[in-house]
């Protein structure tokens, strides 16, 4: 029994748990198709309640990691991951997954494995922020670069933000007030834990017979994806040990530089393109969880 609430207790255990229940059980994922829009909103609700707004004043100061975190979160990333897809992954539909997972946020997780790691907290809170700020724009404009004209709304993309980034924030405030915030802490981790791990149950069952019968298909996104965190994370990291003496700022560099949210981009690619384009981000999941445990190892191993 104390096994069992061992593994239903550990984020890792969870997504694990949701990957081999989405092969096994992937029949029943239609169930949550509907409704994942909805978990996602409320995942981000209890994930953006961990951002104080005491952390963003002064406003001077916030400036460098915000900046930082969208340059790396889009930019660097998002030309590192659409070079490779370009030339590996041939497919229209999954490289529009490709161009979803750009688009997505950085992953809640780059703040608790900052602590993990012994990196500068918040720094990674004020650029996770800073991120997500930015894809309220980012998005769209990723986005529409990559689709013909009239495919996808602007003002679709645009509501999509709002629903998944704007309204999730605004209800965080209130649940910072000291009358409930005490009971919001308990249950958050297992709200998200259990929430991501329904959307990556739903996209890995709605697309298992791909997982399957495909498996050169899996092998592509898969280089893709393991160059684009593994790989960019080893040289990201020489390059800015040259640029900042700190430590604990390169960890939180390179965390932003490589994490994003997998359970973002599912219901994204579901919302717009159909679950096809969201194979791509269900191979995500696998990777950065096996990325931040790697980056674990490597940094205990150092230590």
């Amino acid at each position: 029994m104390k096994f069992l609430l061992n593994i239903v207790r550990n984020r890792n255990s969870v997504l694990v748990l949701a990957l081999i229940c989405g092969f096994i059980f992937g029949q029943y994922s239609v169930i949550f198709k509907p409704y994942t829009l909805y978990i996602l909103a409320l995942v981000m609700i209890f994930s953006m309640t961990g951002m104080r707004s005491k952390d963003f004043f002064p406003i001077k100061r916030i400036v460098k990691p915000v900046v930082w975190g969208s340059f790396l979160n889009y930019i660097l990333f998002g030309i590192v991951v659409l070079s490779l897809a370009y030339f590996i992954v041939p497919d229209p539909e999954l490289f529009m997954g490709f161009v979803v997972i750009v688009a997505a946020p950085p992953g809640v997780a780059v703040i608790p494995f900052t602590y993990m790691l012994k990196g500068d907290v918040n720094y990674s809170i004020l650029g996770v922020f800073g991120a997500f700020i930015a894809s309220i724009f980012m998005a769209p404009i990723i986005i529409g670069l990559f689709t013909e004209s009239g495919t996808i709304s602007p003002m679709v993309l645009f509501l999509l933000m709002v629903k998944l980034i704007i309204i999730p924030l605004i209800i965080s405030r209130f649940l910072l007030h000291k009358s409930i915030i005490k009971g919001v802490e308990k249950v958050r981790g297992k709200v998200v834990d259990w929430g991501f791990g329904l959307i990556i149950f739903t996209a890995v069952g709605l697309n298992r017979d791909v997982f399957f019968d495909n498996f050169e298909i899996i092998a592509r996104i898969t280089t893709v994806l393991a160059l684009a965190t593994f790989g960019l994370g080893f040289i990201y990291r020489r390059f800015i040990s040259l640029l900042f003496q700190d430590k604990t700022i390169i960890i939180s560099h390179v965390l932003l530089a490589t994490i994003k949210s997998s359970g973002f981009s599912v219901v994204t690619a579901f919302s717009l393109f159909g679950k096809k384009a969201a194979i791509p981000s269900a191979v995500l999941a696998v990777i950065v969880l096996l990325y931040l445990l790697y980056y674990i190892f490597i940094q205990a191993k150092r230590r």
